[in-house]
């Protein structure tokens, strides 16, 4: 056990609570592997009562001006910056990423309040002018109704915090199903908000087996909307699910991120951005690179740019400041990385380096450089989430473009050019939701977020995310 990491209970109803059963979940930490807290494990008794909980919460809630909402808002990012070391240094001994990173993390996720908390303010409707006197014609803009809303591990805080910021923003009242794995870090930031001034019942905290609570949740008359992030084939059942009892749906799906440097790109810096990106979060990271398709020109500067960078990457436990990548957050992880990397050596890929497990305690892998993948391989098929980079060369633009756009996937796509006619008909050829051209500009709050085909739909940021929290009414009336 760590002093530093407490057990995390439920919220429900504006209390913090034990799972009815008494039942917990163990934590680990993924740079030893050892226990350090636990966290309540709720049944259907604790949903039950979340349920009940977020009715009244909504009922309560929904009529809270817009003005007041801001102000509990405001105050709840504030809380975050407060708290933000504390928090930081929870997230990196339950997930493993360094403690820069997890207090970049929390900080953004103020960020992420504030810009909800003033869309909250900007609710605007409409009038529509009518073809008759004596009639006024309204749109407006009222709250969905609670929200089941399920985050997972990788950002234990930027995840919850869009989801639980838009619902509240909006007005609405939430049960957070928050990820087992990284459970207390979640829960601060559930704090900040309860302890800002939200009436009882409007954010709701519940942990336990995913697949137990959502098909509990989803299809309860009391909710109204569903939002998940997480992989494409659990979010196509969770959306088969609300689809069936005609819920609100956002989904913010997997992603197989395709980097595309052209012969003109100034690869020094398409080097210096993508090694960063790749390996944040040891690639844990659903917008990461993650297929690297180089033109014949930088090709072989490019590989030996990333080798360099890769091999001398200090891994290793996250609270050392001289570490700049993690472990992977469970063993899990591991494995599936170690199979990726099996697969395509056996397929003829060539190790440039890294490949394998870092030490023998811990979660850790090596950042891996791999070349000569064949397009069998699983890694250029499967999302990897992991420290593993392929590199594969081109020469055609329209072969590399149908290389981009051969996966189903379609969340995040990059590319290195200096010519702006091959900006122009790169960002317009990707089929994805999000493009990001010369650097790295993606998850900014005030920018679109989400993706298309089966990397999921709707956003979660920008100024239609609070959208997906709102339903739209038409009113007509005459004779007034």
């Amino acid at each position: 056990m760590t002093n530093a990491y407490p057990n995390t209970e439920l919220h429900i109803a504006g209390k913090w609570i034990p799972a009815a059963g008494g039942e917990t979940i163990d934590v680990l930490n993924p740079a030893t592997e050892e226990p350090i807290g636990n966290v309540a494990h709720a049944r259907v008794a604790d949903l039950d009562a979340a349920l009940e909980a977020a009715e009244t919460g909504f009922a309560t809630w929904k009529n809270v001006s817009a003005m007041e909402r801001y102000k509990v808002m405001r105050k709840a990012a504030d809380l975050v910056r407060e708290r933000a070391d504390d928090i930081a240094a929870m997230m990196t001994l339950e997930q493993g990423k360094p403690l820069v990173e997890a207090k970049g993390e929390t900080l953004f996720g103020a960020e992420i309040i504030d810009w909800f908390a003033e869309e909250a303010r900007r609710t605007y409707g409409r009038v529509i002018p009518a073809r008759m006197d004596g009639v006024v014609q309204m749109l407006v803009k009222e709250p969905v109704g609670p929200v089941a809303a399920f985050t997972p591990w990788n950002f234990p805080i930027n995840q919850a915090v869009r989801k639980v910021s838009g619902a509240v923003a909006a007005g609405c009242s939430i049960i957070l199903k928050g990820p087992e794995e990284t459970p207390a870090s979640c829960a601060e930031l559930v704090r900040c908000f309860v302890d800002a001034g939200l009436p009882d019942g409007v954010v709701n905290l519940v942990y336990g087996i995913p697949a137990e609570i959502s098909e509990y949740l989803i299809p309860h008359r009391t909710i109204r909307k569903v939002t998940f992030t997480g992989s494409t084939a659990v979010g196509k059942q969770l959306a088969a699910m609300a689809g069936a009892h005609m819920k609100r749906v956002t989904m913010e799906l997997g992603g197989h991120s395709p980097a595309i440097v052209f012969e003109d790109a100034d690869v020094e810096v398409a080097l210096k951005v993508l090694t960063a990106n790749k390996f944040r979060n040891a690639g844990q990271v659903c917008v990461s690179p993650t297929r690297f398709l180089v033109h014949d020109k930088p090709y072989d500067r490019f590989v030996e740019g990333f080798t360099e960078f890769a091999a001398n990457l200090p891994v290793g436990e996250g609270m050392d400041p001289a570490n700049k990548m993690g472990p992977l957050a469970h063993d899990r992880r591991v494995e599936a990385i170690e199979g990726f990397v099996s697969d395509a050596v056996g397929k003829g890929a060539t190790i440039q380096t890294g490949g394998a497990r870092k030490g023998n305690k811990g979660y850790f892998f090596e950042p891996t450089v791999m070349t000569d993948v064949p397009m069998d391989a699983r890694i250029m098929n499967e999302e990897p989430f992991g420290p593993v980079a392929p590199i594969s060369r081109f020469s055609d633009f329209d072969a590399v473009v149908e290389e981009a756009n051969r996966l189903d996937y379609g969340l995040a796509a990059y590319a290195y050019t200096k010519s702006a006619k091959t900006a122009e008909a790169i960002g317009a050829a990707f089929e994805s939701g999000m493009v990001s051209i010369n650097h790295h500009g993606l998850g900014l709050i005030e920018n679109h977020f989400g993706g298309v085909k089966d990397s999921g739909y709707g956003s979660e940021g920008g100024a239609d995310a609070i959208d997906a929290y709102l339903n739209t009414k038409f009113i007509t009336q005459a004779g007034l």
